[in-house]
């Protein structure tokens, strides 16, 4: 298997490659090759908490799949909002951050509105989102938290999903 090649679809035959990444076609071959063998899916994953919230069997009020990207760097990015909390002389910006998203919208140029979500009793308060403030990854924001505190902040921002290199998706949650 070399560099820069890739299966031919029409014809499966190992050694002939026709894409430009090698990593990819490699991992392709091994996912195909396990499919053939077991069909087991991760606890955890992209595919399992899509097929939690569109499964039909389980009426289970399941809404959102929320997520975590990773640029290039391969480190969890971060996105940052404010809201207004207040009125008048009195209002002030909150400001939001979380590495935690659920999507609202995807353009077919990948460009997507993600929404922040945070974790949090009160979001009404002024600096009370607890978000990601001072955590150093999405382990700090969310290890420990009772699911039932992760909330929609109404909070989004437009990424162009090209810029990330990977993808972990939590349990689906019920947020609508």
């Amino acid at each position: 298997m070399g560099c820069g090649k890739k299966f031919k679809d029409d014809n499966r035959v190992a050694g002939e490659f026709t894409d430009d990444n090698c990593v990819c076609d490699v991992v392709r071959a091994i996912a195909d090759a396990q499919d053939d063998v077991s069909d087991e899916l991760c606890d955890v994953s992209c595919e399992r908490s899509i097929n939690s919230l569109v499964s039909p069997v389980s009426r289970n009020n399941l809404d959102t799949v929320p997520f975590i990207l990773y640029g290039k760097d391969l480190k969890p990015f971060k996105g940052f909002g404010a809201d207004i909390q207040g009125a008048g002389m009195n209002a002030l910006f909150d400001c939001i951050e979380s590495y935690v998203f659920r999507v609202n919208e995807v353009g077919d140029d990948c460009c997507a509105v993600l929404e922040l979500l945070t974790c949090d009793g009160d979001p009404d308060q002024a600096g009370d989102q607890h978000g990601a403030k001072c955590d150093k990854d999405p382990c700090d924001q969310l290890n420990g938290l009772n699911v039932n505190d992760l909330e929609r902040t109404g909070i989004c921002i437009t990424v162009d999903l090209d810029c990330f290199c990977a993808i972990t998706c939590l349990p689906a949650v019920s947020l609508l």
